[in-house]
């Protein structure tokens, strides 16, 4: 390669010498801490997230209205032992299965299971709602759909549980948001139900009951995952990237394997059954038990109503608050709880029962934000939905055997001696929280928003 070179015989132009200019200093530009703008949270309301939001709300609110029907529909048919059984059954059917509804998700997808879940609840409300219309339903039909139904959220709660990292980048946020939706639900689908029966009859509220489930499986069949290399497209992160293959049994195990793998994890749920069979299980019947017959049934109602305001509350702190070691915030939360059994244990007056429900809502919402996003955000992608399996199972048990326990326990206490227990087993917990070092210095993951922690 040869550079060509200017012609002897044609002289070149003289070159304009360059300009010289005097030498500047750079100019130091002072960034003003005040103007510095914080990088921008990611948006929360997208696509995904609103008709995930949507489903889960719709589905909360029937399923908040259930126990009512169970309890006003069921009762008058086949009595308190009639009731007892048919929740039992769907207790129990649910137990059973739900380590199979985590493996379930992640071999076939969250979503599509999901949706294959509400169509079997649209199915089985949607029987018993035209059992009712047609007149007293026989109870072998309505123990047969509990138990469809049980198996059917069973199938369904391990995948909405790993699907809340799928569709939002800010997994607290999401689920401070689907806490104070569930609170709302809690706090108006019972009263709704009721006015519903007296005004109509109990398969109205079954239909609609199934109308919510129908809902939900439209809402959730039209989420559009991340595309394929996204984080969120892992193994049996999205439908399109599902496994179908490897034995039932070595999923189950790969999923034992990982929750034991995590010290906090396990700490924390066998904490949890603790509290199921000491505190959670055994409030219900006895709270209410004492309360109504001190200050009437009106009375419990109301209560019941401020422990679901309480959760809007909690839910809404845990949007504003984002501490660097979340479970140790919430095991502080969980010690205001230990007001709630109190104040009905000792015979408080109405204004300071209501205070009590209202922290212990607040408490435990608090509590369950901090908890589910620990684990959304812990916990591999491709074992999320048996690892929630798992804790879901253990937290369920132990309130299962708790309420099962609770009548037989009548007979050894009085039930406000049984709830200073309560009351006791609550503290006990708090302690056995903060004393784990695994558990009070888990620290939170790394967040998509940029934002600051707080100082927990």
């Amino acid at each position: 390669m040869t550079t060509s070179q200017p012609r002897p015989d044609c002289p070149t132009r003289p070159q304009p010498t360059p300009r010289t200019r005097p030498r500047t200093r750079p100019r130091t530009v002072r960034s003003d801490p005040s103007t510095v703008r914080p990088r921008a949270r990611p948006p929360l309301w997208d696509r995904r997230f609103t008709l995930f939001f949507a489903a889960r709300t719709v589905s909360m609110f029937g399923d908040a209205m259930m126990p009512v029907a169970a309890a006003l529909a069921v009762g008058a048919l086949y009595g308190i032992s009639g009731v007892g059984y048919v929740l039992g059954t769907w207790t129990g059917t649910f137990v059973l299965l739900v380590l199979f509804g985590g493996v379930f998700a992640d071999r076939f997808g969250a979503r599509r299971l999901m949706v294959v879940a509400d169509l079997v609840r649209v199915l089985s409300q949607g029987v018993l709602a035209v059992a009712f219309f047609a007149g007293p339903p026989p109870f072998w039909l309505l123990v047969t759909m509990a138990s469809l139904a049980g198996a059917a959220v069973a199938m369904f709660l391990p995948g909405a549980n790993g699907m809340v990292p799928l569709v939002a980048r800010e997994p607290q946020r999401a689920n401070a948001t689907l806490k104070v939706a569930d609170a709302l639900a809690h706090l108006l689908g019972p009263a709704f139900a009721g006015l519903l029966i007296a005004l109509t009859s109990a398969g109205t509220v079954y239909a609609i009951d199934a109308a919510t489930f129908a809902l939900s499986a439209l809402c959730l069949a039209l989420i559009r995952l991340a595309p394929n290399g996204s984080p969120a497209d892992t193994a049996g992160g999205t439908d399109g990237s599902a496994r179908t293959g490897g034995s039932l049994r070595r999923d189950l195990r790969q999923g034992w394997q990982e929750f034991r793998a995590r010290t906090w994890m396990w700490a924390v749920i066998l904490i949890w059954v603790g509290y199921g069979v000491l505190v959670f299980g055994p409030l219900v019947p006895l709270s209410s038990a004492l309360v109504g017959a001190r200050l009437g049934p009106n009375a419990y109602g109301l209560a019941v109503s401020f422990l679901g305001a309480g959760a809007v509350l909690g839910g809404l702190l845990a949007l504003r608050v984002r501490p660097v070691r979340p479970l140790a915030a919430g095991a502080v939360a969980m010690g205001l709880y230990t007001v709630l059994p109190l104040c009905v244990a000792l015979g408080a007056g109405l204004p300071v029962l209501l205070a009590g429900h209202v922290l212990g809502g607040g408490a435990m919402a608090f509590w369950s934000v901090m908890w589910a996003t620990s684990v959304q955000t812990h916990t591999p992608p491709a074992v999320l939905n048996r690892v929630s399996a798992y804790e879901l199972a253990g937290s369920v048990s132990g309130i299962a055997l708790g309420q099962i326990l609770a009548g037989p326990a009548l007979a050894l206490a009085s039930p406000g001696r049984l709830l200073l227990v309560s009351a006791g087993a609550c503290l006990a917990g708090c302690a056995a929280l903060f004393a784990i070092p695994a558990i009070r210095s888990l620290r939170r993951a790394a967040s998509a928003d940029g934002g600051k922690p707080g100082v927990v």
